[in-house]
């Protein structure tokens, strides 16, 4: 059974609340330690991207689903770049940028990306621990 456990709209400036919200979220829906810690990492970097790169807003989506907690962060930007595909591996070298999706990637399990013209979405679950 899917159980919607939050949901709300983010924008620059309110990152830090969001990412509180989903770490308190999180943790009653049984994650903790490194798990907990890495999920509200992925989810602190893929709303970073939406507001960076994705029209400055979106919206999170949180929820249950057969023992697993899944994230799904959407905006409304241009979209990805043609061959954003290609930058699977970790950025190269110290470069500051370029990290979230990778680390997201690295971070949890079944992540999808869908993206075009009208914005991006990104749904990941947790690594079950």
């Amino acid at each position: 059974m899917c159980r919607q456990v939050l949901c709300a709209s983010f924008a620059r400036g309110r990152i830090t609340v969001l990412r509180r919200a989903v770490a308190e979220h999180a943790a009653y829906e049984g994650l903790s330690g490194r798990h907990l810690e890495d999920f509200v990492l992925a989810v602190n970097e893929i709303t970073t991207n939406a507001v960076v790169h994705g029209g400055g807003h979106g919206r999170l989506r949180l929820w249950s689903y057969d023992g697993r907690l899944w994230c799904e962060v959407a905006d409304q930007g241009p979209g990805l770049p043609p061959g954003w595909m290609s930058g699977l591996g970790p950025p190269a070298g110290y470069e500051f940028r370029g990290r979230g999706l990778w680390l997201a990637r690295m971070l949890c399990d079944q992540i999808t990306i869908v993206s075009g013209p009208g914005g991006t979405t990104v749904t990941f679950a947790a690594v079950s621990g």
